[in-house]
């Protein structure tokens, strides 16, 4: 896998983290997740940036904010027990399908 989609990668993990940790930190009032959140912002814009030295702006947004929407419903789901009705599940169907087409068919995308 190219660098730049392993950078992509990192980042939308390590923003995922950050935004459960921010949950966590409840609005900034427990220290240790509060550090959590902000270290992991910081170190997804960073390998973000990564992933646009090779990729159109437009695209690495997409595909981060996407993913990362994915992942946090899913895991506000399994850690903090939070319900998603039939829309919000075909809204997320839909992000994945978005992310779908840009990979397999957008020229703007380095495959």
């Amino acid at each position: 896998m190219p660098y730049h989609y392993i950078a992509l990668l990192i980042a939308i993990v390590a923003e995922t983290i950050g935004t459960m940790a921010l949950q966590a930190s409840q609005q900034f009032t427990k220290p240790l997740p509060a550090v959590i959140t902000v270290v992991f912002y910081g170190a997804s814009f960073y390998f973000m940036a990564q992933a646009l030295r090779v990729m159109p702006v437009g695209v690495v947004y997409a595909i981060w904010s996407g993913l990362g929407i994915v992942l946090i419903a899913g895991f506000g789901f399994v850690i903090f027990g939070q319900r998603l009705d039939v829309p919000a599940v075909i809204g997320l169907g839909l992000i994945i399908t978005g992310i779908v087409v840009i990979q397999l068919y957008s020229t703007a995308s380095p495959h």
